[in-house]
């Protein structure tokens, strides 16, 4: 025999393989397959616009929608005048300002809007809403209550939310920031934190003060909407601290506008440098983005991405899981891969938080728990997101299965948060998931205190068990 074949498994050149596993279904990637071409011009108002002008992203910021009339004007008689009717009436209960990238808009399936995912995620219709939960609160994870300046939250002991602006390429229905973000609706009149020098002075002021603050997020808003000189300025500064050994500018601008990773260089430039500049000081700066469906994701996203790629610039990925959106197995699957496909590391899927004017937009615990399970496995392990609950009223980031009870009959989960604050912090599922008599306790208030009080004294009798189970102090 021909010693080089005597490795064990070795087999001559030519020689058929066995193969274990049955052939793979070519469906399942599709995830590899991304849209490309003219597709925009299926919008009229974009029928005669060109390739160079599309991807021009202050063409794109330009043109947004910011209204139903221009709204309107861009889709025409894709839809019939009661669609238009429906909106104009969503927009009116919102708590959330509108504003489209003429991107999103073209993404959208106009023959079946009511089902489309991403017209789901930013234009509303009033037809669609429910009643906000009851226990529901604005600002219902404290960012303002554990805020020592305006604009920056400092919650976990080694990290801080740094709020620079209250602006966006797009806005969000489901934004946790609505208390703030954008301009005031209807029904809420927004906290200002605009994007004032003399405002940051405050907050790099505290970050240098506490030597415990190691890990900044670069929010608002969106830093994709920092000027180039105002993304060196932030980045300068807080690398300048000794203290401060990893930076994330978030933004969700890849998913909205990817083609300003393309033709805004300035901007890009300025990101690189600080990047750069951080790795020499063995500092690790990246940018985490907000894709929630893989239709957001396009050829010239991953043409985007790959620039970052190419830069040396890592991207990670934070969804929020939406009911119609991301809430099946085979839609949470091919957003992950795709997102692995175009080089983000997928890192959190958050339980969507109890916002104001969205009810029809969140799932229960359940349906987290239950996609977890079928997520993990398919790819490599550090391209799996954690599926997580911020917990309202300020616990922070929990483990979605990590409740210490959950009651899916009232749909009442209880987290824990030790290394964060002290006490319970309550999710609740949407009153329009349980079953009718449940809904029915919901609407009397004496019957809501009783099921939140039974909720804690369950996790409270959870805990102790646990406790005397367990060798940890």
């Amino acid at each position: 025999m021909d010693p080089d074949l005597k490795t064990i498994g070795a087999r001559p050149p030519g020689a058929e393989i066995t193969h274990l596993k049955p052939p793979v279904d070519p469906a399942s990637l599709t995830y590899k397959q991304l849209l490309d071409g003219p597709f925009w011009q299926r919008v009229p108002a974009y029928q005669r616009i060109d390739e160079a002008t599309f991807l021009d992203w202050s063409w794109q910021a330009k043109n947004s929608i910011t209204n139903p009339a221009k709204l309107l004007a861009a889709i025409q008689d894709l839809v019939p005048q009661t669609f238009f009717d429906d909106v104009a009436a969503g927009f009116h209960q919102a708590p959330m300002a509108i504003r489209v990238s003429p991107y999103i808009l073209s993404l959208i399936n106009w023959d079946d809007p009511y089902a489309d995912p991403l017209r789901r995620q930013f234009i509303p219709v009033a037809s669609k809403l429910r009643p906000d939960h009851p226990e529901l609160e604005l600002d219902s994870l404290h960012e303002q209550a554990d805020a020592p300046v305006p604009g920056l939250t400092h919650r976990y002991p080694d990290k801080a939310l740094f709020l620079v602006l209250d602006t966006c390429p797009v806005y969000c229905r489901f934004c946790t920031r609505s208390y703030a973000v954008g301009l005031d609706t209807d029904n809420v009149e927004k906290v200002s934190l605009k994007a004032t020098e003399a405002r940051w002075e405050q907050a790099f002021a505290y970050m240098a003060q506490r030597p415990e603050l190691e890990d900044i997020v670069v929010s608002g808003g969106d830093s994709y909407q920092l000027k180039a000189r105002q993304i060196t300025l932030i980045g300068e500064r807080l690398l300048a601290m000794d203290n401060i050994k990893r930076i994330r500018f978030a933004t969700k601008g890849p998913a909205v506008m990817p083609m300003k990773l393309i033709t805004d260089t300035e901007w890009l430039d300025a990101l690189t440098a600080i990047v750069e500049k951080g790795r020499r000081l063995h500092k690790e700066v990246v940018l985490h983005t907000h894709f929630n469906h893989p239709n957001e994701m396009t050829a010239i996203t991953k043409r985007g991405l790959d620039g970052l790629f190419e830069r040396g610039i890592l991207t990670r990925n934070q969804s929020v899981l939406i009911r119609g959106v991301n809430d099946t197995v085979g839609e949470m699957q091919t957003l992950i891969k795709r997102l692995g496909h175009c080089q983000v590391q997928p890192y959190y899927v958050y339980l969507h938080d109890m916002v104001k004017g969205v009810e029809d937009l969140r799932t229960t615990v359940q349906t987290a728990c239950d996609l977890e399970r079928h997520v993990r496995g398919i790819t490599a392990g550090f391209h799996t997101p954690t599926f997580v609950c911020d917990a309202p009223g300020g616990g922070g980031k929990r483990n979605v299965h990590s409740f210490e009870h959950y009651d899916r009959e009232t749909g009442i989960a209880v987290y824990t948060a030790p290394p964060v604050k002290p006490g319970y912090f309550l999710y609740f599922d949407p009153i329009d998931t349980l079953a009718p008599e449940v809904q029915a306790r919901w609407a009397d208030p004496a019957e809501q205190r009783r099921m939140v009080e039974a909720a804690v004294a369950a996790a409270h009798e959870a805990q102790r068990s646990n406790a005397r189970a367990s060798s940890i102090r």
